[in-house]
This record gives structure tokens, C-alpha cells and sequence, in this order.
């Protein structure tokens, strides 16, 4: 069983909280080409500290540059590494 992080962000919406939950499923696109964070990191030129803190969910924001070598990389598309998921 594949171990999946979320993010949560908090946002208030006409004074209404809501939970929104992005899981970022870099592990497991990983996964399905055998391939390390290390070379990926190699491979984009992105430190593993900010590889592994997107693996893991620790992060507020991404920029398209670096979606962008991933998902070459990786030969995936930008929704292969987020899925939003609304809470019921």
C-alpha cells in the first residue's frame, strides 16, 4: 500500500471555512518509472530537500517551472502529481 500525503488549506469563503485537500502523488509517479528522488533531482536540477518536501506535502505552493520538469521528466501530466479532492 502506497502511503498518500495531503495538503490542507484553510480557506474562508463568505464566511464560510472550507477544507480543501490537494494530494500530491509525486511518490507514486516515481514509483511507476523506478526511479529515485535523487534522480529526479539530477534530472531537473531541484534540490532533494524541496523534491522531498513536495513528496511529502510540506509545501504551500509550486511553481510551474518546476511542474513543468517534473511532469518531462516523468512523462506525465500536472493532474499524474495533484488531485483535488473535496471534502462531503
Amino acid at each position: 500500500m502506497i502511503n498518500v500525503k495531503y495538503y490542507l488549506t484553510i480557506i474562508k469563503l463568505r464566511g464560510i471555512v472550507c477544507c480543501m485537500k490537494i494530494r500530491i502523488n509525486l511518490d507514486v509517479e516515481l514509483a511507476k518509472r523506478k526511479m529515485s528522488l535523487t534522480e529526479l533531482s539530477q534530472a531537473i536540477g531541484i534540490s532533494m530537500t524541496n523534491l522531498s518536501l513536495l513528496k511529502t506535502g510540506k509545501v504551500k505552493a509550486i511553481r510551474f517551472s518546476t511542474l513543468e520538469a517534473i511532469c518531462e521528466v516523468l512523462q506525465c501530466q500536472p493532474g499524474d502529481i495533484l488531485v483535488y479532492e473535496r471534502d462531503s
